[in-house]
């Protein structure tokens, strides 16, 4: 045995860390969320690596930056040595599974997983790759367009639904196999949901919550498309924005069926928080979304974009040792793993230096902090990379092709005042500018990308051409050893497989 913590990572996908200000938002329907979140260290100002799915979740697995890990966007590979949290946690003694969506790329579909119980939702190949010689050009099969909210509504089942009921089953099912003891290791279980993420389409039980909720037009109503700046203009010509006629009904309905999807999550994740109670275990819990939603504020939808609805991310950690409140300090999913290994007693001296994250346990227990939160992003509706600082009340972003942005977020929640020509905030400004260019040389990284991009579009024409022998995890499950076979003792299959035993 060991005295090692086991660790459940509920990990959701798209979900805007600004209605989690400190917990889910009262008026959210989301109880088990919320009594969570009260045993919970509460990040009430998380921030992704990279506001999009594949990049934000290799950064969350590896504490570390897109242009680290090289995954730019949501075709590009995750390399097998680049060491993940189950990496780490695995080669300490723990037995590592993951149930869910993690958007790896590329023929490593497992990155320290010693067990994945389903496929993933999206494809492992490189058929999602951007390419910044087309500037402005769409790539309509899988390009996000606004369909998704003209066509928000009300289904009793659809692809991502059928997807996280049987993500949450099987989670479920391995809590109750961990609860028999057969295997003495800690584990770590990974439960990655798709919701809330678009399309805009919830169940009846959960849309009938949401009927009177007075959240259902956004904050920050669209400007005129002319007084946008030029990254959120390229995001909705990239989304096709002129093909389609989004009515005042449209949005009211598209973020009604998000909210309702968060209720949705909130039964699934109370299953499997029932059924770690009911099996007597324990673990530390982390709560933790890839990117968030614009849902509509400023006009804008999905995520790719470094405004706070997009970036910013739930993040609540409930531990031993950890007293539950709420941090107001900016912090990143990038510090998960470092977290995670803190938490676990795992020594990372041997990567340290080539990891961007940081612990937050010396946080969590009313220490400071002062390092800046940096995020990248170099994809879809992107013609160059653009870079992200946050620290303090502010946010900087800077991009070879736009001009730079300064927000006071203590002032201006809403980020409606771009202060980067403002005298007054000059100083700020310089800081912010030097610490840019210190850590990042935006020409380099450009170039880095569209090698990346040109490689991979030969790479996947190849493999294409002939005979193709896809990448994607099949999951699989050996018959003989499921249930009763007959070289299986009845009677010790019976009592192994009981929890508990003998009551």
């Amino acid at each position: 045995m060991t005295d090692r913590p086991n660790i459940l990572i509920l990990m959701v996908d798209q979900l805007n860390g600004t209605l989690f200000p400190d917990g889910p938002a009262d008026w959210l329907h989301a109880p088990n969320l919320k009594a969570l979140a009260a045993r919970s260290v509460r990040f009430a100002n998380s921030y992704t690596g990279s506001p999009l799915c594949a990049p934000g979740r290799a950064s969350f697995m590896s504490g570390q930056l897109p242009r680290r890990t090289r995954v730019y966007d949501n075709a590009a590979e995750f390399t097998s040595d680049i060491p993940t949290y189950a990496h780490h946690l695995r080669r300490a003694g723990y037995a590592t599974t993951l149930s869910g969506k993690m958007h790896f790329v590329g023929p490593d579909q497992m990155h320290g997983f010693e067990e994945r119980l389903t496929t993933d939702i999206y494809p492992a190949d490189f058929g999602w790759t951007p390419d910044y010689r087309k500037q402005g050009a769409r790539i309509d099969w899988w390009y996000h367009n606004l369909g998704s909210v003209t066509g928000a509504g009300v289904a009793e089942i659809t692809n991502q639904m059928e997807y996280d009921d049987e993500v949450a089953f099987h989670a479920v099912q391995k809590l109750y196999d961990l609860s028999r003891g057969a295997d003495a290791r800690p584990w770590c279980l990974t439960v990655s949901f798709t919701h809330p993420h678009d399309p805009y389409v919830a169940r009846r039980k959960y849309w009938d919550l949401y009927e009177d909720c007075a959240h259902l037009s956004p904050a920050d109503p669209a400007p005129p498309f002319a007084d946008l700046d030029p990254h959120s203009r390229r995001l909705l010509e990239a989304c096709d924005h002129t093909a389609f006629d989004i009515t005042e009904d449209d949005i009211r309905r598209s973020r009604r069926a998000y909210f309702a999807n968060i209720s949705y999550l909130d039964d699934k994740l109370g299953e499997i928080l029932d059924t770690l109670d009911r099996t007597r275990q324990e673990a530390i819990i982390v709560f933790v979304s890839d990117h968030g939603d614009m849902l509509g504020d400023k006009g804008l939808w999905f995520k790719m974009s470094f405004f706070e609805g997009a970036s910013r991310v739930p993040l609540m950690i409930a531990a031993p040792g950890l007293a539950p409140g709420r941090i107001d300090t900016p912090v990143s999913t990038i510090d998960t793993l470092p977290t995670l290994c803190d938490l676990a007693g795992v020594n990372m001296a041997e990567v340290l230096p080539w990891t961007d994250g940081e612990s937050l346990v010396p946080l969590a227990r009313g220490g400071a902090r002062s390092t800046p939160v940096a995020i990248e992003y170099a994809a879809e509706g992107s013609q160059a990379p653009l870079v992200c600082l946050r620290a303090g009340r502010w946010k900087y972003t800077a991009c070879t092709l736009d001009p730079e942005q300064l927000f006071d977020l203590e002032a201006d929640p809403l980020e409606t005042v771009n202060r980067a020509a403002d005298p007054g905030c000059a100083e700020a400004l310089a800081g912010f500018r030097a610490e840019a260019r210190a850590r990042w040389d935006l020409a380099a990284y450009d170039a880095e990308v569209r090698q990346s991009q040109a490689r991979r579009r030969v790479v996947y024409e190849a493999l294409r051409n002939g005979a193709y022998f896809p990448w994607d995890f099949q999951p699989l499950k050996l018959a003989s050893e499921r249930y009763m076979r007959n070289h299986m003792d009845l009677n010790v299959l019976e009592e192994n497989q009981r929890f508990p035993r003998g009551e």
